[in-house]
């Protein structure tokens, strides 16, 4: 793995997206554009990246708006419409259409901008999202990002809060590789992404049946190869949301990753990885 990587600059919706762009030394076959979920960065992709590179794939690993090192959205629009419209105007840009990767937030708005435009992609990739989402594992990462919203003292304390929330996995022997999802302010650690996103209406808990409508009918519109890397241990996706997102799209693929749970990128990333290229080897590409 060379792990080489350059920061590049994508147009969204009225926003100036930041990516990290991994290009492959030889082959090209093709663009993935990794998409992480709310409360995230694109750094959570960057084992992904590497590796996609190194099989002759061009990744961009974007921050979404308002998170990392994208800009915040001047109306506090953070809505899931909002994210696919970024997606549709960063597509847009881009020489050819590419595969979508997205998990959680990403992968919801992939769905919509994919259901939008049946030719925006090649292929689509779910990772630990479906229309059908658990509602305690939503209140959970809702609540665990809510927690966060009066930053941390110290570095330790933010990873104390993280391997709360994600008791199987291994923590980390020090703290310091969170500093690049936070940020130092009057000598506190804040999450680095708008505290406005957990407050806009489209993400109420009350909206949830509106969402997955939404999520539905755009389901029912794809016809590009489309993938769900489900995590076994997540609350988030469970066996009937896998199911239902079967039914709504009977040529997708299903792979569980053994011991991961909603986080999959974070807690299996190289089981994810290896699914996910086995996936554009043998359909995709």
């Amino acid at each position: 793995m060379t792990g080489t990587s350059t920061v590049v600059q994508l147009p969204g919706a009225g926003v100036t997206l930041v990516a990290d762009r991994f290009e492959p030394a030889n082959d090209d076959r093709g663009t993935v554009l990794l998409l992480h979920g709310g409360g995230q960065t694109r750094h959570s992709w960057r084992r992904t990246g590497i590796h996609l590179a190194d099989h002759g794939w061009h990744a961009l690993a974007v921050d979404a708006r308002g998170h990392g090192d994208s800009e915040w959205a001047a109306d506090g629009d953070y809505s899931l419409a909002a994210h696919a419209r970024d997606l549709i105007a960063l597509v847009a840009e881009l020489d050819r259409a590419p595969v979508l990767v997205g998990a959680s937030m990403g992968g919801m708005a992939s769905l919509l901008a994919q259901g939008a435009h049946p030719d925006l992609a090649r292929a689509l990739v779910l990772v630990d999202i479906t229309p059908r989402a658990e509602r305690a594992g939503v209140d959970r990462v809702t609540a665990f990002m809510r927690e966060g919203l009066s930053g941390f003292d110290t570095l330790d304390e933010a990873a104390a809060a993280v391997a709360a929330y994600n008791p199987h996995r291994r923590r980390p022997p020090r703290p310091d590789g969170l500093r690049k999802n936070l940020r130092l302010r009057e000598g506190r650690w804040y999450w680095h992404w708008d505290p406005r996103m957990i407050s806009h209406r489209d993400n109420a808990p009350d909206r949830a049946a509106h969402r997955e409508h939404r999520a539905r009918a755009a389901a029912q519109r794809i016809t590009v190869p489309t993938l769900l890397i489900q995590g076994t241990q997540s609350d988030v996706v469970g066996s009937d949301g896998v199911r239902d997102l079967l039914d709504l799209i009977p040529h997708a693929r299903h792979i569980a990753v053994d011991g991961a749970g909603h986080m999959v990128s974070g807690d299996d990333n190289d089981v994810l990885t290896d699914g996910l290229l086995g996936f554009l080897d043998e359909t995709v590409a």
